[in-house]
């Protein structure tokens, strides 16, 4: 099916992008170094002029006292500037905790929350990750909403990511 008849199919029946699913597994190296940290981690949707279309997670500290965690999230640089100064945390459904070590799985479907009504068209998949006493590291996978096809698509980090395997279901 061509593309322009598939966008304007996806605009007549909203049902189609709703059902389709975005399934996101990211790795977090198990670094053996003596003062490791949980990164702080955010995860999002950006549109090709890099505006963010839907924040899907994002994992801090909630349990500093005073809730001194939140002082660090600007150390995600990108999705701070982004968008990260510009929300009230936590965000119902997208903040959590850190995660140690290990490949953690995150599951969205169209039409729900965090992914709304997602239009259809082109974005990247961003994964940011900063760790203190650690670096910070971007991974983006480019794809298409809603998939007209299941996909698996691959990419992976080089220190504070490791692989990044995002599965798109219709």
């Amino acid at each position: 099916m061509k593309r322009p008849l598939l966008l304007a199919l996806c605009a007549l029946l909203p049902g189609l992008a709703a059902a389709a699913e975005l399934r996101v597994e990211l790795e977090l190296p198990d670094l053996r170094i003596s003062d490791y940290r949980r990164p702080y981690v955010a995860v999002w949707l950006e549109r090709p002029d890099n505006s963010v279309a839907a924040n899907l997670a994002v994992w801090y500290d909630l349990r500093m006292r005073d809730n001194e965690g939140l002082t660090w999230l600007k150390d995600i640089r990108q999705w701070w500037r982004r968008t990260g100064r510009d929300l009230t945390m936590p965000v119902d459904g997208v903040t959590a905790a850190t995660r140690g070590p290990g490949t953690h799985k995150l599951a969205f479907t169209g039409g729900s929350s965090p992914l709304g009504e997602l239009a259809a068209g082109d974005y990247r998949l961003v994964i940011e990750a900063s760790r203190e006493h650690g670096g910070r590291e971007v991974v983006t996978v480019p794809l298409q909403w809603p998939p007209t096809a299941e996909q698996r698509l691959d990419a992976g980090g080089a220190r504070e990511l490791g692989r990044v395997a995002v599965e798109l279901i219709p």
